[in-house]
């Protein structure tokens, strides 16, 4: 039997030739905002995995937006020019198609990398700067609050985030995924937890609504209109009184009138106090649910990590495409070996030819 997994999918105008995902992976290695050796490095190897698209990591529409200092971003000539040059060899090299995750860090903003304990760099410590939210409301206690935006302060986002996709579409990335999970500046908006406004963008769902639909009408404009624009989301906010999986199917179903191409549905990220389940699979209800109400192709998330779990979740309809980050990760060939397990085909560059195992030996298809 085909697989369903490795079988293609079309999507605003863009073809995959398999439905696995690379999920968006911040690396917290960047100059400036500007991608730099490591990024060569690290997604030349993800290139080579036979995914249907990588999605570069969260990057940044303005210094303000990083998540770290060393966040990636795409604001400046230099930050455009430093990921020319990532992708040109990436193109050069593999046939994988590319989107990029624009991303505004709001309220988590000016933070240690991981590996450096992530806690909040102060704004008046070397390297810091003030966050901004939809209210002054901190992401833990005793953290710096960020400022509220203004209307004017709303206006400069937006305009932040036309730029970066206008220099996505020169850069020929393939699609473009707005950032609206984890807690960042438009879930941040979204949730009841972190929007406490009275003005146009608080109260109701449809205020709350608000910002994330002007932040995907502005992208969507500024972006070539034969490529795609998908959102990813958190679907909830695992808290009693907050973002829920009833207002992602409303969210979806908004997104989907201004055109919209997919979602990419995770969850969290608004308070460290979200009890978060941990089982495979766990945030998959939430894609099947976004697709079956609205019909939004959407993309599965959250601790896939067996081919057939994998197959199982396109081959019930579930969701449209499986993503992958850490998993990834530890195995980058990923889609290799879940492809020999599933019968299936899967490109690989010429010069890894050899390595084909016998007992896979039509594994491999025409590069």
């Amino acid at each position: 039997m085909t697989s369903q997994l490795f079988t293609p999918v079309t999507f605003g105008g863009l073809t995959l030739e398999n439905r696995i995902v690379i999920a968006p992976m911040c690396q917290y290695s960047a100059d400036e905002g500007s991608a730099t050796d490591w990024h060569m490095i690290h997604l030349g190897h993800l290139a080579l995995s036979g995914a249907g698209m990588m999605i570069l990591e969260a990057t940044a529409v303005s210094p303000g937006g990083r998540i770290s200092p060393d966040d990636l971003g795409l604001y400046s000539d230099a930050n455009e020019a430093a990921l020319s040059r990532v992708l040109t060899s990436l193109r050069r090299h593999s046939g994988i198609k590319i989107g990029i995750q624009l991303c505004h860090a709001g309220r988590k903003a000016s933070v240690k990398s991981p590996w450096e304990g992530g806690a909040q760099i102060a704004p008046d410590a070397p390297r810091g700067w003030r966050a901004v939210g939809p209210s002054a409301i901190p992401m833990r206690p005793g953290e710096v609050p960020p400022t509220a935006l203004d209307q004017t302060g709303i206006d400069k986002v937006l305009a932040d985030f036309a730029a970066a996709a206008e220099r996505a579409g020169r850069l020929g990335f393939d699609a473009i995924e707005i950032h609206g999970a984890h807690g960042y500046l438009t879930h941040s908006f979204l949730s009841p937890i972190s929007n406490r406004r009275e003005d146009a963008y608080g109260g109701s769902l449809e205020n709350r609504m608000r910002f994330a639909l002007q932040v995907f009408e502005t992208v969507r404009r500024a972006f070539p209109a034969e490529r795609p624009v998908g959102m990813r989301i958190s679907a909830s906010d695992w808290l009693v009184g907050g973002w829920s999986i009833e207002d992602s199917v409303a969210l979806a179903a908004e997104l989907k009138r201004r055109g919209i191409a997919y979602i990419h549905a995770s969850s969290g990220g608004i308070s460290p106090d979200a009890k978060i389940p941990s089982e495979a699979g766990y945030q998959v209800p939430f894609a099947e649910r976004i697709k079956r109400e609205t019909g939004v192709t959407t993309i599965a998330v959250g601790l896939i990590t067996e081919p057939e779990h994998a197959e199982a979740i396109i081959g019930r309809g579930q969701a449209d495409m499986v993503a992958m980050a850490r998993a990834m990760l530890y195995d980058p060939r990923w889609p290799w070996h879940a492809a020999a397990r599933l019968g299936a085909r899967v490109k690989a560059p010429s010069q890894y030819l050899r390595c084909q195992p016998r007992e896979f030996k039509n594994l491999f298809s025409d590069s």
